[in-house]
């Protein structure tokens, strides 16, 4: 039997889905399902961790973003925020203009505490980064060096390779269709009959 923490790079496993167009169905995705695809009967999951942060220049997405978070919530995933900044960019094109976008800052960082925290706390006896980022290699080195009986594994997003990441890991896995496809939440979610506080599945994720 192993305890085990869930950290999910929010980002990292939409733009997975959001890449392929054959994957945009599965975005109503319910993180504490999926992550029960991956461990035993046996296992105890102590937390799932969802890092992620609004994309507040888009109110459409901002709204889809805050259902999926309360439907989250209702699972009993944590949700830890980040945010996005600005940066100028230049165009890698021949025109080589500069333009203005928004890059998401933090996820990388607060996944890095927060594995430090519940190793620090003894949460988990396994840490399961469900992520394809190569920016997090460090803290997975750092977190193993400084507690060795812990192990770290790795879910890679659908489409994704992560093979810098996966040599640092103590196991990893892949995120199949099939595993999409059964955890998924159902298109109405019911929070409270009688005051009629129901979420539904945003429409333009079909």
């Amino acid at each position: 039997m192993s305890r085990i923490v869930f950290f999910v790079d929010g980002f990292n496993v939409y733009h997975a889905l959001d890449d392929n167009a054959q994957y945009h169905q599965y975005k109503w995705l319910n993180y504490a399902a999926l992550a029960r695809c991956y461990v035993t009967r046996k296992d105890i999951i102590e937390k799932v961790l969802y890092f992620t942060a609004y994309a507040h220049w888009n109110p459409a997405k901002v709204a889809r973003h805050r259902i999926l978070k309360k439907a989250l919530e209702v699972e009993g995933v944590e949700i830890v925020f980040g945010k996005f900044k600005k940066r100028t960019k230049k165009c890698r094109a021949r025109c080589k203009m500069e333009y203005r976008t928004f890059e998401e800052k933090q996820t990388d960082v607060n996944i890095a505490i927060k594995l430090f925290q519940c190793a620090i706390d003894d949460d988990f006896d396994r840490a399961i980064i469900v992520s394809g980022d190569g920016d997090l290699i460090p803290a997975v080195k750092a977190v193993k060096q400084s507690f060795p009986a812990k192990e770290i594994g790795l879910v890679i997003p659908i489409g994704r390779r992560a093979e810098e990441l996966k040599q640092v890991c103590d196991f990893h896995m892949k995120m199949k269709q099939k595993h999409l496809a059964v955890c998924q939440f159902p298109k109405t979610i019911v929070i409270d009959p009688a005051k009629k506080i129901v979420l539904q599945r945003p429409p333009t994720w079909t």
